[in-house]
């Protein structure tokens, strides 16, 4: 019996018996789950093709949630820059007025009760007022002098050639440098000292 159901599944042109019987015979058992199997691989790989898209869109979302948040990062410390040095040209200006008071103390001499040292006694106070205030505003004064020429902070406005202080050696100061609460807003002019190397053997011929 069991032979014969299987013969009658590989004939095709068979006679179906499945509306005589009311019941489905093994032909259309084996159609039925041959389709099954067919929309089950379409929609496997439907469903991969879903999942590929939804992961391209959530690459997408991340990359421009990263992109955001770098933004008001960035944004965040442009304003937080533009608050920190928002006086930065008002203490650029001030500067020159301590210039000024700095020239005007220079004037004063080792006679300290002649006329002019007590009218620059004021000014001294005063000056001593100012400066502390800019300081406590973040100006800072760039330590130059006998300092290493740092082009960072220095400018080389004049050259000098001196045995007794060390190559690049800042000899003098000529107009004092300034920072503003790290950020160098005036770069300190000086004198660099620029010793010659002595070369005993320039000119002679090396194959000598």
């Amino acid at each position: 019996m069991e032979t014969k159901e299987k013969e009658t599944v590989a004939n095709p042109n068979h006679e179906c018996e499945c509306k005589k019987n009311n019941k489905t015979c093994e032909c259309h058992k084996e159609k039925g789950k041959k389709k099954d199997k067919e929309v089950i691989l379409k929609l496997e790989e439907e469903l991969k093709e879903k999942d590929k898209i939804i992961q391209e869109k959530d690459e997408k979302i991340k990359y421009h949630q990263a992109e955001l948040i770098n933004y008001r990062k960035r944004k965040e410390e442009e304003t937080a820059n533009r608050l920190k040095f928002a006086n930065q040209d008002l203490i650029s200006e001030l500067i020159i007025i301590l210039d000024n008071f700095e020239r005007a103390i220079k004037l004063d001499d080792n006679n300290l009760n002649d006329e002019l040292s007590k009218f620059l006694k004021g000014f001294k106070m005063m000056y001593a007022s100012f400066d502390e205030l800019l300081k406590k505003y973040g100006l800072e004064e760039i330590k130059a002098e006998h300092e290493e020429y740092d082009p960072n902070v220095m400018e080389a406005l004049m050259i000098d050639s001196d045995e007794n202080f060390k190559n690049d050696e800042v000899l003098e100061v000529l107009l004092k440098g300034y920072k503003l609460k790290g950020r160098v807003i005036r770069p300190a002019s000086v004198k660099v000292n620029k010793i010659e190397e002595n070369n005993d053997n320039k000119g002679e011929d090396i194959n000598e």
